[in-house]
């Protein structure tokens, strides 16, 4: 321990996941030249280049790619030792938590969410990224507080699931489909679908639920995410499928109709919140994931009222099981 110090850990990490030393300078608030010393020292230590340039840009030498893991580890575990005795009180706290969630959540939750951190921690903030910046393993899990997501994408870390939602069919009010009657899925299946796209290869329930009825959709437009649909929708042809939650709240500013499906049928969405194992027991991310709880918990209460302020709902035969 004596021959390396502590100090230039946090210096390290950044560097390893910046891989530029201006840049890094610039996050940690150091000169330039600190910032290139602390590098060298670094180097020195560990007998390694560590960052090498390639043309324009640097990468990470195999000894670096080994070590992110291993420096968020440990500066993940420094912290729980120097704050051991330290209690965190969301009241007098202004702490920055940091979650990834996709669109759709950020939609539902953040209303809810900054409700109960007004009346319990209005000096605390959550900064909402996208789950696109999220990779699929423990490397990186250290720089998110949390991570909200569908259930059955592999995630990493310790889970808990914390709401549920089922997919509607939504259409232009105008659209002549909805002169059907009885209205089954195929025809829905016939018009030009937009789709939500969330990276090659991953498949949504609303992917699947089009599958397992072996209707091969034409999808005339793709999106990031799912908030845009509703707007692609409206005044137009097209056909998408939508967590019921967000549809409702949609149709609060949008001329567009909601299609369910027989509840034996639907496609249902799962979503949990993921944090990493080494934070279970920490008293600042127990606090979090209790908001995150309670605002999700709030969620089906507002679909109950959102039922209530719109009776028309259509519905949808698949292999002549109705929902009415």
């Amino acid at each position: 321990m004596k021959s390396i110090d502590l100090n230039l850990l946090p210096t390290l990490q950044i560097l390893l996941r910046l891989r530029n030393v201006s840049r890094t300078a610039e996050h940690l608030q150091l000169s330039q030249p600190a910032t290139s010393a602390a590098l060298s020292r670094l180097r020195r230590y560990f007998d390694d280049e560590l960052l090498v340039r390639s043309g324009r840009h640097y990468e990470l030498t195999p000894l670096a790619q080994d070590l992110v893991p291993l420096v968020d580890e440990a500066l993940l575990s420094l912290d729980r030792v120097t704050g051991i005795r330290n209690r965190f009180e969301p009241a007098t706290s202004d702490r920055e938590f940091v979650i990834a969630a996709s669109d759709y959540v950020a939609a539902m939750v953040a209303e809810p969410l900054r409700r109960i951190l007004q009346l319990e921690a209005p000096g605390v903030s959550v900064d909402i990224i996208p789950t696109s910046m999220v990779r699929v393993d423990q490397s990186d899990f250290t720089r998110w507080d949390l991570i909200v997501g569908p259930t059955g994408y592999s995630f990493p870390g310790s889970k808990k699931a914390v709401f549920r939602d089922s997919f509607v069919a939504v259409v232009d009010s105008g659209n002549p489909v909805l002169d059907r009657d009885p209205l089954h899925a195929a025809d829905l299946g016939g018009l030009p679908h937009a789709v939500g796209y969330f990276g090659e290869s991953i498949k949504t329930p609303a992917d699947l639920f089009w599958e397992t009825l072996g209707i091969e959709r034409k999808v005339a437009a793709h999106v990031s995410g799912l908030l845009a649909l509703p707007l692609l929708v409206e005044g137009t042809d097209l056909v998408a499928l939508l967590p019921k939650m967000l549809a409702l709240k949609a149709q609060r500013g949008a001329n567009i109709s909601l299609i369910e499906f027989p509840v034996e049928s639907e496609p249902v969405l799962v979503e949990a919140m993921f944090w990493h194992p080494s934070r279970t027991e920490d008293p600042a991310n127990l606090w979090l994931r209790s908001v995150v709880q309670r605002a999700c918990a709030q969620l089906h209460e507002n679909l109950e009222i959102s039922h209530r302020e719109r009776s028309v709902i259509r519905s949808a035969t698949i292999d002549g099981v109705d929902t009415r």
